[in-house]
């Protein structure tokens, strides 16, 4: 369907064609790849981003939700500037490293000691390598679609459809990777989003050798609906009796308050892997928590449970840029961002009502997604998107992408950065509204 769009796209489509030359499909990460090519940036500022073509358009994806301030923030680009001068890395510790894991921990009472990492993967394996060096157990359990990065036990069932999903009260482990081996699936125990009674009858049948239950409390694949309390709670009484660790995914949701999505809930996570926003555009990924669980990396420790290092820990060129743009990232910041994102929300629903087209939105904070549904879903198996579905979703984002010059992120949400105003508000709910026209009988006839 993109071909059918009349936009400038020359050198972009040279470029690829040199990618594919070099590079296996001609992109690194396949969530920039789109038919019939990627296109290519030149430049980018704020929320706008030019291609290589020519073409601007505003950004309500930034970078899959890293970007909290946007693109080339001033005040980050001269704390970087200032630093690359004195050198990007090296094999001795920096001052920045320290002053920003103060800050971090500042923000979370939750956090008492923290491990700088290079990727929100990286923090997730780490965080789950360190649950089992701790118990002493080799299984972790984790919701079904919920994605947690690459790590091959972390991304098990992530991608699930009908046909291999299995039994609602006993889900299939089911691998992404081709070959992934059967002790991995055995490894992970599946569990149903939202759903107290077969979550805790799972847990118990599996409580011997579970390390850790793994959870994002606003999962992003699972639907972008914040964990419901009582749930939660559930399952933190559960695991606080039979001594299994309680572990947060806070790679994207961190942004949904000043201290994270954890502050919403009356529970404290034993450990939370960070990533995303903390590394003011920089790759970057943490794990935070309780000291005595931290413990198992302490290299001064006669018996080192968990050793742990990178080439690029902690360098100081993310921790410069990770501490500036969490600084900026303050209460007042929190609140501006969230307030303008409600006020988003409002008004695409009203111009999804005018359309007279069924759309859900969820999400907290700073993001949001939609769903073709007269009725929020509650887990994975709700949200799963059939063929159809998919389809018009695909052809939606390229209309948003190619015809009304927005960028969105592919499972059709949008992560908001602290450059969005009221004008780019507008725009996108002008652009919805046409697309909700456009698509109206599509959408209708996926709706559930």
């Amino acid at each position: 369907m993109s071909q059918s769009y009349n936009v400038n796209r020359k050198y972009s489509s040279k470029l690829y064609k040199r990618a594919k030359e070099v590079i296996t499909g001609g992109v690194s990460r396949n969530t920039i790849f789109r038919r019939p090519h990627p296109f290519y940036v030149s430049t980018a500022e704020g929320s706008y981003v030019t291609d290589i073509d020519a073409n601007t358009r505003i950004d309500f994806a930034n970078n899959m939700a890293s970007l909290i301030h946007g693109h080339a923030h001033p005040a980050v680009n001269e704390a970087v500037m200032e630093q690359l001068q004195k050198g990007t890395a090296y094999t001795l510790g920096t001052k920045v490293e320290i002053e920003f894991g103060e800050l971090l921990i500042e923000r979370n009472h939750n956090f008492e000691k923290i491990r700088f990492v290079n990727s929100g993967t990286e923090a997730v394996m780490t965080m789950i390598k360190a649950a089992r060096a701790y118990t002493g157990k080799p299984k972790i359990a984790k919701a079904e679609g919920a994605y947690h990065g690459t790590y091959d036990f972390a991304e098990i069932s992530q991608i699930v459809k009908p046909e291999n999903w299995g039994d609602i009260d006993q889900p299939n482990s089911v691998p992404v990777t081709f070959g992934t081996s059967d002790c991995v699936k055995n490894d992970v125990v599946i569990f149903p989003y939202n759903d107290t009674e077969r979550t805790l009858n799972l847990l118990e049948a599996n409580k011997d050798d579970l390390a850790c239950v793994l959870i994002d409390p606003v999962s992003h694949r699972v639907g972008m609906f914040p964990i419901e309390e009582d749930y939660l709670v559930a399952i933190y009484n559960w695991t606080r009796k039979n001594k299994v660790l309680l572990v947060f995914d806070e790679v994207v949701t961190y942004r949904v308050t000043y201290s994270g999505a954890q502050e919403l809930y009356p529970v404290k996570p034993d450990m939370t892997a960070l990533g995303k926003i903390i590394g003011g555009g920089f790759p970057v990924g943490a794990i935070a928590g309780d000291a005595k669980i931290m413990s198992v990396f302490d290299p001064t420790h006669k018996i080192i449970k968990q050793p742990h290092s990178g080439t690029f820990s902690a360098n100081p060129i993310t921790m410069t840029a990770g501490k500036v743009a969490m600084e900026l990232f303050d209460r007042q910041a929190v609140d501006d961002i969230n307030n303008i994102t409600d006020i988003a929300k409002k008004q695409i629903a009203e111009a999804a009502k005018d359309a007279d087209v069924p759309i859900i939105l969820t999400g907290a904070g700073s993001m949001f997604r939609f769903h073709f549904r007269h009725k929020a879903p509650r887990n994975y198996r709700e949200t799963y998107q059939c063929p159809e579905e998919r389809k018009l979703i695909v052809d939606f984002l390229d209309y948003l992408f190619l015809h009304e010059d927005l960028i969105m992120i592919n499972t059709f949400a949008c992560m908001f950065a602290t450059t969005i105003t009221q004008v780019e508000v507008d725009r996108l709910t002008e652009s919805l509204h046409k697309g909700f026209i456009k698509f109206k009988e599509k959408i209708h006839s996926c709706a559930k």
